[in-house]
């Protein structure tokens, strides 16, 4: 139980933090102000401030779970600089994260491969493309069946049935430790990318939205349709973590 809570602690806050460090570069890039990178989960309190770049103060928050940043700075609650940016901005912004999460994992299953079988670096880089491509149309495959009401529950894991199989690829060695941080990596930046509220998939469809209309939604309209987002998708959490242990349970 202890290696799979500590395993699953380290291995999803290396995914959200380069998820969120992509974004990061993205803004940078945009001249868009990122006024904090924490590390830690979102709501928990702010416990130490680590470093100053520019208008970034890079946190550590009170849990250390994920990360986020923040464009909204203090007495602007609004983001007014983020959502002042062009179109092409905001989305390249918003598909950063989902981009990062998806080159991580092409980056370490390099080395898992040539780890495990004994194969050029050359063989290894093609190894690791057929592997993303393969995991990125099953997850996708695999949305599209529950969406459409062909496939259940049992495809689906919350924070329980992830942090077991992280305690079981920690237990497998090294090499299975990468293979599961790529495949969650990956997992998580086509989650992201789906056209749900409060995702970054949800946030460029609003873009898109705002492009076919002509003009901007708004803020305040932004905030309502994230709040939607983050109650439903909080509603889910809970219903596949209930899931996930009824699951343990019944094949203990």
């Amino acid at each position: 139980m202890i290696v799979s809570v500590v395993a699953f602690v380290v291995i999803m806050s290396i995914v959200v933090l380069v998820h969120e460090f992509g974004h990061f570069l993205a803004a940078r890039k945009a001249n868009v102000p990122v006024y904090e990178f924490s590390v830690g989960f979102p709501f928990s309190p702010r416990i130490a401030t680590i470093y100053r770049h520019k208008e970034t103060e890079f946190t550590l928050r009170l849990l250390p779970l994920g990360g986020f940043v923040s464009f909204s700075a203090d007495g602007d609650e609004d983001a007014q600089k983020l959502f002042g940016a062009s179109r092409l901005s905001r989305a390249s912004i918003m598909a950063g994260g989902p981009l990062f999460n998806i080159v991580f994992a092409f980056l370490i299953f390099i080395p898992a491969y040539l780890a495990t079988e004994g194969i050029s670096l050359l063989q290894a880089v093609e190894s690791s493309a057929n592997a993303i491509w393969m995991i990125v149309a099953g997850t996708l495959s695999m949305f599209g069946h529950m969406f459409t009401g062909q496939g259940g529950m049992e495809t689906v894991s919350g924070p329980v049935g992830i942090a077991v199989m992280a305690g079981q690829a920690a237990s497998g060695g090294f090499v299975d430790l990468l293979f599961f941080t790529g495949v969650l990596s990956i997992s998580l930046g086509i989650m992201n990318l789906l056209p749900f509220p409060g995702l970054d998939g949800g946030q460029l469809v609003m873009v898109m939205i705002e492009a076919v209309r002509n003009r901007p939604l708004g803020p305040k309209a932004y905030q309502l349709i994230n709040f939607a987002g983050i109650m439903l998708f909080l509603c889910l959490s809970v219903f596949v973590t209930w899931h996930d242990i009824a699951r343990l349970v019944s094949s203990a």
